[in-house]
């Protein structure tokens, strides 16, 4: 039997931070930050105004959200940080900040990003296969970003690497509005995961 679980109030999002990419990801990254405070979600996010972060978490707050930025102390002193967060975290580094942004989020989105945005959908993933975590994981898979990814999935499970149920632990979504509905209607698994779900084949 599933139930919701806690309320969902806050969403981290790990994107990523290039301000270089094609229009269409940070239009999808604004129309998500534009449905999540619609919806009455606040934000999670890396706490600067760069790139894909920046258009979601400001479209957050323009529709009624707060932003909850989590930044650690090398890039704020780089000037990364920006003055536009509703509440500042500082982490020491890079592991004390996906803890931070995983304590004080309900869920998780992730859009297109680089090999730091894969690094922590990667963190997320595995904690919630293992049971430490039952919070939505969705992947929203702008332009087919995520394509190779996903089939790299299909082999992992397919020569063993992983159980057939792994991929059931995450939800890929083609658009912002497929993403939110999925965060609106997440039933949270009542149980964690059992020793045959994780390592049986």
């Amino acid at each position: 039997m599933l139930n919701r679980g806690k309320c969902i109030e806050n969403i981290c999002v790990f994107c990523s931070s290039s301000d270089f990419l094609d229009e269409i990801y940070y239009k999808d990254a604004k129309e998500l930050g534009r449905l999540m405070g619609q919806n009455g979600y606040n934000i999670v996010y890396g706490g600067s105004t760069l790139g894909m972060m920046w258009a979601c978490a400001s479209e957050v707050k323009n529709n009624g959200g707060k932003i909850y930025g989590v930044m650690p102390q090398r890039l704020v002193d780089m000037g990364c940080r920006t003055d536009n967060c509703d509440e500042f975290f500082l982490a020491q580094g890079m592991r004390d900040r996906k803890q931070k942004m995983d304590d004080i989020s309900d869920a998780v989105i992730v859009l297109a990003g680089g090999f730091g945005t894969l690094e922590e959908f990667a963190e997320m993933f595995v904690q919630k296969q293992l049971g430490y975590n039952k919070k939505a994981i969705v992947l929203l898979n702008t332009n087919g970003f995520y394509d190779k990814l996903l089939e790299f999935f299909n082999d992992v499970v397919e020569q063993k690497f992983a159980n057939k149920f792994a991929k059931d632990l995450i939800y890929v979504a083609s658009t912002p509005k497929e993403a939110i509905d999925y965060i609106n209607n997440y039933q949270e698994p009542e149980k964690s995961p059992s020793k045959f779900e994780i390592y049986s084949r």
